[in-house]
């Protein structure tokens, strides 16, 4: 007796790529998603062309990218007769005569990726039957998608609730173990369905030198603005986390490169007008990354912007030191 029942959209997706290649053919199944131009290929049944899970492609060369705009058929058993495919630069880099392709959609109807299959040699035309029954598991796989998309989100925002006890108790934000729970718990998220992240890595100056010369209590000061700064810079569905003394850090959930940059910048921002000054470090998250990896990425480039502010200031030290 066979079990069908599916734990997840990832074992769901990878049962029907193995059913459609045994029943249809075609060399690569895939489900994918598109991040901005990135194509990244979430689960493959491959049995030619050497393409694995995790692998990123441009969306915009891909025969998908055509698809989704209507340009060409969601099946083209000769793809090389069509103009758009057969002109998409994806043709380059693979030898592809037959194509299939579905979309999948998010929650917001807004476009998550496809249910697609490339062949190097032309195929015969699927029977009515079986064009059906690939629409169909494209739904079925689309509608557990974004079922389990709004559990997801349920789940982070449950999450962020429940981790209330780990917090640091002067700034109220997530102590070390809280942001080490949170990450892991993300990471998951990013591995299931290729959500891009973005880790910032911050870490004050001069804090010591204000609990030397002014007291602990002006550097209590100093920390609960920064923490103030950073919960004004992230978003609410962002981590927001005080790891040690002067040691902060920011979890921005699917973000890309550019949500990272505009996060740098309502984050100076804020500090700036907090009258507080720190060194920053960014990595944003691929899918070759883990979030730890980011997370060492993202320190080491707070350090070298660290260093980089000494050595900047030591420099307008000994220009101006002569002239006091």
């Amino acid at each position: 007796m066979h079990d069908f029942a599916y734990a997840d959209f990832e074992s769901a997706s990878q049962a029907v790529l193995r059913a459609l290649r045994q029943r249809l053919g075609y060399g690569l199944w895939m489900v994918t998603r598109t991040l901005k131009d990135d194509w990244i290929v979430l689960y493959a049944e491959d049995s030619c062309y050497g393409v694995p899970s995790g692998s990123v492609m441009r969306w915009s060369d891909s025969m998908c990218s055509r698809m989704v705009l209507g340009q060409g058929p969601n099946f083209a058993p000769h793809a090389d007769h069509i103009e758009v495919y057969r002109t998409a630069p994806v043709t380059q880099q693979l030898p592809i005569k037959a194509y299939i392709g579905l979309p999948l959609t998010d929650v917001s109807g807004q476009l998550f990726g496809t249910l697609c299959a490339i062949d190097p040699q032309p195929q015969q035309p699927l029977s009515q039957q079986d064009e059906s029954l690939v629409q169909l598991l494209a739904g079925l796989l689309n509608t557990l998608l974004r079922l389990e998309l709004q559990a997801s989100e349920s789940a982070r925002a449950a999450e962020l609730a429940q981790m209330e006890a780990l917090t640091d108790p002067m700034t109220q934000l997530f102590n070390r173990r809280g942001w080490e729970q949170l990450l892991r718990a993300e990471q998951a998220r990013c591995h299931r369905y290729g959500h891009s992240a973005a880790v910032l890595a911050i870490d004050l100056d001069g804090l010591k030198d204000v609990n030397d010369r002014l007291g602990h209590r002006a550097g209590d000061e100093l920390i609960l603005r920064a923490a103030d700064a950073l919960r004004q810079a992230a978003r609410v569905s962002d981590v927001v986390a005080r790891l040690g003394g002067d040691e902060f850090a920011i979890l921005s959930v699917e973000s890309d490169a550019q949500d990272a940059d505009a996060l740098i910048r309502r984050l100076q921002r804020t500090l700036e007008d907090k009258q507080v000054l720190a060194s920053i470090g960014v990595s944003v998250k691929t899918p070759q990354l883990s979030l730890q990896t980011c997370c060492e990425l993202a320190d080491q480039q707070m350090y070298d912007n660290k260093r980089w502010r000494r050595q900047q200031l030591h420099a307008v030290l000994e220009r101006t030191g002569p002239a006091l």
